[in-house]
């Protein structure tokens, strides 16, 4: 269990309940609730699985996606939204990048062990 994935998971969830006492329109509303449902899903799906990978580059993707969603869907005038999507995809990118070696040397052990 890495401690990288908990983060996750606790971005996740905090993203998503930040919309409660977050101003945002439409637009914000969906991004911070999907994507962070999704990192919720790729953290756990890292827990259960530590040997892979991919669900550690969805980390990092999420949290790219995360960090342009302000710009890219136009909620940059709810700063605190837009503020809540940087940092927290920021967070997402390093916690994807930190579990990377971890990640990589589970799935080692992995594919050595099925040899």
């Amino acid at each position: 269990m890495r401690w990288q994935d908990w983060v996750g998971v606790v971005l996740g969830a905090y993203l998503v309940l930040a919309t409660l006492w977050t101003s945002t329109n439409g637009n914000a509303m969906s991004a911070m609730i999907a994507l962070g449902a999704l990192l919720v899903i790729a953290s756990v799906w890292s827990l259960a699985m530590p040997g892979s990978m991919t669900s550690e580059y969805a980390h990092m993707l999420l949290g790219v996606l995360l960090f342009i969603s302000p710009w890219a869907l136009g909620y940059t005038d709810y700063m605190g939204a837009a503020w809540t999507s940087w940092v927290v995809g920021v967070l997402a990118v390093i916690a994807g990048a930190a579990a990377l070696p971890e990640a990589n040397a589970a799935h080692q052990r992995g594919v050595a062990g099925q040899h």
